[in-house]
């Protein structure tokens, strides 16, 4: 019998504020700017992009495109985005 997998999608195991910013906190002192903008993707996805979209004072659709893979949001997107997942970008 063959061995049926799925793809990991860890938006699935971001269940609380705290999982969401440890992510993020995570992504943002390892990786590059394109990965932070895949993992505020995937922490909106987690959230619920319609709720994250509301309290962004964004588009749904806006959204979706600007943290897209290969999206280029500007930088008040990224701190609207940022601030409606609960969390603040900081200087360390």
């Amino acid at each position: 019998m063959a061995l049926k997998t799925k793809p990991f999608d860890i938006a699935e195991h971001l269940n609380t504020p705290e999982d969401i910013r440890a992510f993020l906190q995570e992504v943002a002192s390892t990786g590059d700017e394109a990965d932070f903008i895949h993992a505020l993707n995937t922490a909106a996805r987690a959230m619920g992009m319609t709720e994250v979209a509301k309290k962004a004072g964004v588009t749904r659709a806006s959204l979706y495109k600007s943290l897209a893979e290969g999206g280029n949001p500007q930088f008040t997107t990224i701190s609207k985005v940022t601030k409606a997942l609960g969390c603040k970008l900081a200087i360390a």
